[in-house]
């Protein structure tokens, strides 16, 4: 027969806490919901679509940003329809690898007026500033270089020329003397141009939407070509000016334009990097033409300064004394790490290593 058992005493149960768990759900949602937003980026979790742009980063100014002298310059830009800009693929602008795209808007010979908003037209092409802008709209624009000044009072070209003539003309003063004591004046005047074209660059990334947190906006000053330290028979390789003439340029002319120019960019609110003695040892006729990063004159001396040099001859003159393609690779690494520190201002040094790095100035 089966057992009957006495059914167990029921055990009484404790009292389940609810009210305190229902206290705790809202608090553990919230710091769900606080914590999704937190690692959202800002633009989804305002709504907005993500900006799918390439990011870039321009280049404008003179024949110094355009990479005249680098040679292999872009269909459009070698005398097509009257547009000499000379844009190479080997500049700077192209080395600096800091982003997904690269714009040159610089054109070989512009001056100040050619980088700001206006009518002024050179080579065809209108206001690089202007161009900027759009630019601006179709890419996230990280850094805008501006290289500029040298085609307007200071005339580095004409200063050239002069400096030849005294060479070839032992009745004619050196261009220390002609061209020295006007020296000054000449850097007074093209300031406000600088700092103005500077300005201008900043009102076009205004225009595109851009706050000045949003891009960096670094001004670079010149190289200086030459150097007293040339050996016997330099003339003939391809320097035909004098000794204490180059060393004029190299130890006053160069370092004041970028004096000028880094006071320019300071007022405009620019970072600054210092090129003058970007090719130190290795100028123009100075060692073994492998080894330069300054290009050597391109034409007849004698029909440069008489002016007889016909059109082909006029824009061959164009890439004498300009930074080669391995210059353009050392400033475009130096100019990587300038924006890679929080400096201000840098000058670019050449390196044991065969490049350029930039020393952080006062």
């Amino acid at each position: 027969m089966p057992t009957h058992r006495a059914p167990l005493d029921p055990v009484p149960l404790a009292p389940v806490p609810l009210a305190p768990v229902r206290r705790a759900l809202p608090l553990v949602a919230l710091l769900v919901v606080l914590a999704a937003v937190g690692t959202a980026p800002p633009a989804q979790a305002a709504g907005v679509p993500p900006d799918t742009r390439p990011t870039a980063v321009v280049a404008l100014g003179d024949s110094a940003a355009s990479g005249e002298g680098s040679g292999g310059y872009e269909p459009g830009t070698r005398g097509e329809g009257g547009n000499w800009c000379h844009r190479s693929p080997a500049a700077y602008v192209h080395r600096i690898a800091s982003a997904e795209v690269a714009v040159n808007l610089a054109c070989s010979g512009a001056g100040a007026e050619h980088v700001a908003f206006g009518p002024a037209v050179h080579h065809t092409e209108g206001s690089q500033a202007q161009r900027l802008v759009e630019t601006a709209r179709r890419h996230r624009v990280r850094v805008v270089t501006l290289q500029v000044g040298a085609n307007d009072e200071p005339d580095l070209s004409g200063v050239a020329v002069a400096c030849i003539r005294a060479f070839l003309d032992l009745g004619q003063p050196g261009c220390r003397t002609s061209v020295g004591p006007t020296w000054a004046g000449r850097l007074a005047a093209v300031a406000p141009r600088i700092e103005a074209a500077a300005r201008d660059v900043r009102t076009a990334m205004d225009r595109a939407g851009y706050r000045p947190a949003d891009y960096a906006l670094v001004l670079l000053s010149y190289a200086a070509p030459g150097s007293e330290a040339m050996p016997v028979w330099h003339a003939v390789r391809g320097c035909p000016y004098s000794r204490p003439d180059a060393a004029w340029a190299r130890t006053v002319a160069f370092p004041q334009l970028a004096a000028t120019i880094g006071a320019a960019a300071e007022r405009a609110g620019a970072r600054f990097l210092d090129l003058s003695r970007l090719a130190e040892g290795r100028e123009a006729c100075t060692g073994p033409l492998r080894d330069e990063w300054q290009r050597r004159l391109t034409v007849d001396p004698r029909s440069l300064v008489q002016g007889a040099l016909d059109t082909a001859g006029r824009h061959l003159f164009q890439e004498s004394f300009h930074p080669t393609a391995a210059a353009h690779i050392a400033i475009g690494g130096c100019l990587r790490e300038f924006l890679g520190d929080t400096a201000r201002r840098a000058v670019c040094v050449p390196g044991r290593d065969g490049g350029a790095h930039p020393e952080v100035t006062a």
